[in-house]
């Protein structure tokens, strides 16, 4: 089991300045559902974000954080919709 805080630090440490929303998806700890939001994305395919998020995320995976679902935007592309619907 991991912590959301947990989660947010360590992406948020490899992407300073970034916005990091967890949510547990299963109520068990170990199961998420993460977006961030980074101007470090600029320019990345999909794939080349991903990585730059499971990268400091590696010691956890698969052992203590068993799925995790990502959304990755520049600030650009989050649009006012998006903005509504978070917490």
């Amino acid at each position: 089991m991991i912590a959301p805080d947990e989660i947010r630090n360590k992406i948020q440490a490899a992407l300073p300045g970034s916005a990091v929303t967890v949510r547990d998806m299963t109520g068990g700890g170990d199961h998420y559902e993460v977006e961030v939001v980074s101007q470090a994305f600029a320019g990345m395919s999909a794939i080349q974000r991903h990585r730059m998020v499971y990268t400091p995320l590696k010691d956890v995976l698969g052992a203590a954080l068993h799925a995790l679902a990502l959304k990755t935007r520049t600030p650009d592309e989050v649009t006012p919709a998006d903005q509504e619907e978070t917490p």
